[in-house]
């Protein structure tokens, strides 16, 4: 009977295990350059998915980039069936935003605060309607300045803040990159430098930026049910 019992547990335990190995948490980032470049060679998610695995945790989590370069709210939005939704991730992790504020004044094709809104609100609707859960993110930075002297950290506060609204109206898990991201700056970048601490040309990140991104989103994502 023992020997019995504890085959039986042995069966049980192997079944368990084979199904969370064959049945990982699929997450896709949705969003610009910054997350299309997330798959590259020092990008954020190539960073996150080695602290998977130095963590043991490879067979648990599936993740999977959707950013294409240029990318605004609205992007997201016209594309998210064919690039989120049939993916049938658990977790969608919307990151969004940053063009939206810079195009303003880089080329007069930013999105105006009250349809970003619109657009946003309706685009986690649609996801958390397939049955996936959503997270979504602030924005980092376009220039490093801590001091609040770069051209667009009024409209990228003012935006941040919605965004925070957005996730308190639709119940979801928020990652305050725009929070993290001055905090780090105000703390390392002792010269006030535009660039050259995070990014690579005030926008983009470098690979200490990537990494600092994927720490940030991983404290958040490790905590998600």
């Amino acid at each position: 009977m023992k020997n019995y019992l504890f085959t039986s547990l042995l069966i049980l335990s192997s079944t368990f295990l084979s199904f969370k190995a064959d049945n990982p948490k699929r997450i896709v980032f949705f969003g610009d350059s910054i997350t299309q470049a997330g798959i590259g060679k020092s990008g954020y998610i190539t960073k996150m998915t080695e602290m998977l695995a130095a963590k043991g945790l490879s067979t648990q989590y599936e993740l999977i980039g959707a950013g294409i370069g240029g990318n605004k709210i609205y992007d997201l939005y016209l594309r998210h069936e064919e690039d989120v939704i049939a993916k049938k991730p658990n977790i969608v992790i919307i990151y969004i935003g940053i063009n939206d504020v810079w195009h303003k004044t880089s080329s007069r094709t930013g999105t105006d605060a009250d349809k970003f809104e619109r657009f946003y609100n309706a685009l986690i609707k649609r996801i958390q309607k397939a049955g996936s859960q959503v997270v979504i993110c602030t924005p980092t930075v376009i220039g490093e300045k801590y001091d609040a002297t770069n051209e667009n950290d009024g409209d990228l506060n003012f935006f941040s803040g919605m965004i925070r609204k957005i996730a308190a109206d639709n119940a979801c898990p928020l990652i305050d990159l725009r929070k993290e991201f001055l905090a780090y700056e105000t703390k390392y970048n002792i010269e006030n430098k535009a660039s050259g601490i995070l990014t690579t040309d005030r926008v983009h990140l470098n690979e200490v930026g990537n990494q600092f991104l994927a720490d940030t989103m991983w404290n958040v994502i490790k905590d998600l049910k």
